[in-house]
């Protein structure tokens, strides 16, 4: 069994290699073939997927949720405090959201400083009272790993649906990461908006129940997105070159008029880029509100 793993997981190396030539250019010191890119344990690992794992202290816990009428109860909601990126004190708290109350969907791109046609990409859910609650689809990293596209494409990761303040998300990739950030508004109606949050709370659900790897040519954050606005209104985002390059994810959600269509991109991406606001505002209490102003 760990043969024929290791036979596939060969397959998929080169696949990969050719999409970071297309993705980030060409590098002359690319591995030989797939024993230098991962060990005996690493393609051992690669054959079942699981939720007991030594975690790093920020993915450590799984969220969770549970409806009832209009009622939302999500557990487990991350409120990290940073210090820098990798010293953090980890917090979380229960909520339960009116879904009466949701009217918006937006959608965060934070694009790759070596290879911007690759982004890492999330929604964030707006409530009629001023909160918002985001959902960031993310590998999962065990104590001591760091993301590499080439093992994200070889099940050297497991998935996880962290559902957090956008002060946690937002502002650890804009103030600690030094990332470009950028927020878009979405066009979809609240009727949309509450069908999206339920569908991603029920496939954080069921990941909590059965582990899957992360696949960073199928199974990655934009890709994940791209289910769940289907399955919330089949056929609107068809598949594209947008699920494997998700840097591209903004243009190809404007260009199907899934965000605002009244400026042109550029100038809308313009408006769009909130990481010195949120920056400058990481510890307000109206973070939300401040990386909306334009």
């Amino acid at each position: 069994m760990v043969r024929e793993s290791a036979r596939i997981a060969g397959r998929r190396g080169l696949a990969v290699l050719a999409l970071i030539t297309l993705a980030a250019g060409c590098r002359s010191n690319q591995p030989a073939n797939i024993a230098d890119l991962l060990s005996t344990d690493e393609l051992a690992r690669a054959w079942a997927p699981s939720n007991h794992r030594s975690w790093i202290p920020a993915q450590a816990v799984l969220a969770t949720a549970e409806l009832r009428g209009d009622y939302l109860t999500v557990r487990n909601i991350r409120n990290c405090q940073y210090l820098n990126a990798d010293d953090y004190v980890v917090r979380y708290y229960d909520k339960t959201f009116d879904l009466r109350q949701l009217q918006t969907v937006d959608f965060v791109t934070v694009p790759f400083r070596d290879s911007p046609t690759l982004a890492h990409t999330m929604l964030s859910f707006g409530f009629r009272n001023g909160e918002y609650v985001a959902v960031s689809v993310e590998a999962r990293y065990e104590q001591g790993e760091t993301y590499s596209p080439v093992k994200g494409a070889m099940r050297q990761y497991e998935l996880i649906y962290v559902v957090a303040d956008e002060r946690d998300v937002i502002g650890l990739r804009a103030k600690h990461r030094k990332d470009d950030v950028y927020l878009y508004r979405t066009r979809s109606p609240p009727e949309l908006a509450r069908v999206l949050l339920l569908d991603m709370m029920a496939r954080a659900n069921k990941l909590a129940a059965e582990p899957e790897f992360y696949d960073a040519l199928s199974n990655n954050c934009t890709t994940n997105i791209v289910t769940h606005v289907n399955r919330a209104q089949p056929g609107r985002v068809p598949l594209n070159i947008g699920g494997l390059l998700p840097g591209y994810a903004d243009r190809l959600a404007y260009d199907m008029g899934l965000l605002d269509t009244q400026l042109p991109f550029e100038k809308l991406k313009q408006q769009a880029q909130i990481d010195r606001v949120a920056t400058r505002y990481a510890d307000a209490t109206d973070f939300s509100q401040r990386i909306r102003q334009r």
